[in-house]
């Protein structure tokens, strides 16, 4: 995450090109959008199975990024892609996925009048949204945009294989019943790549196929690139005082500490 503030910070001062950026987690790593309340994460079993805990700079629910592929894509607000506000930027960024899914062979649509379900729940894939892709009615990507300064950010998540529903074991239910059934809501409302395609498809095949996507839809060139040294000092700076600081990812007030975690 302090990654992908880096670099909207260095996009939005004309100091980077527009970028695309896909990448993985490892270890795997439950994110929470902005303002979400971290008591909805069941803190004794994130720590049993291993996984980490941030919060995105972007809104929306919950997101288990494990066995998945992440974009981010990164924007000056004087791109003719970034123009004409929220809506118009998912709808343009929404049809190069749409293209780089269609490569693999998946035919997914992108609708933009959705139907709010009526379950308010934690989990950001028990709710699709304006412009995300959804294949046969099941959320496949889920998005969040993040507008700040001159800068556009949007990234989102591509579930590749595994149960769907292994977030709930992550979150805070009442109950184990309350827990079964937001798994079943879960797995009703999302698939992952393999389960459409009823075969597993590598990370590598996948980000290429995105590539070509954004490109051919979009229109751009893309060259392969690094982070410069303005970025790489962003990163560790975001990465020390926001990102790794548990104020930011508990929403604890300045000098707060979380119940449960030492310094």
């Amino acid at each position: 995450m302090a990654m992908d503030e880096a670099i909207l910070w260095s996009v939005s001062r004309g100091m980077s090109p527009p970028t695309l950026r896909l990448y993985a987690w490892e270890p795997a790593c439950l994110s929470l959008g902005r303002s979400q309340s971290a008591r909805a994460v069941d803190q004794e079993n994130l720590r049993s199975l291993g996984y980490d805990l941030v919060r995105r700079p972007s809104g929306g629910r919950a997101i288990l990024h494990i066995d998945e592929l992440t974009y981010a894509v990164y924007l000056n607000k004087s791109d003719p892609i970034a123009c004409g506000g929220v809506l118009p930027v998912y709808r343009r960024l929404s049809a190069a996925l749409l293209a780089g899914l269609d490569d693999i062979g998946i035919s997914a649509r992108n609708d933009s009048n959705v139907q709010r379900c009526a379950v308010s729940g934690p989990v950001c894939f028990e709710h699709p949204s304006h412009y995300e892709m959804t294949v046969e009615g099941r959320k496949l990507i889920g998005s969040a945009q993040l507008r700040k300064g001159a800068g556009v950010l949007q990234h989102g998540s591509l579930p590749l294989h595994g149960d769907i529903a292994r977030i709930c074991n992550v979150l805070a239910f009442d109950t184990e019943l309350d827990r079964d059934h937001a798994c079943a809501r879960v797995r009703r409302s999302a698939a992952t790549l393999s389960a459409v395609l009823n075969r597993e498809v590598e990370w590598d095949d996948v980000a290429r196929a995105l590539v070509r996507g954004f490109s051919r839809e979009l229109e751009v060139k893309v060259q392969f690139g690094a982070l410069s040294s303005d970025e790489r000092q962003q990163v560790e700076k975001l990465h020390l005082g926001k990102y790794a600081n548990l104020e930011w990812t508990f929403g604890l007030p300045s000098g707060g500490r979380a119940r449960g975690e030492k310094r």
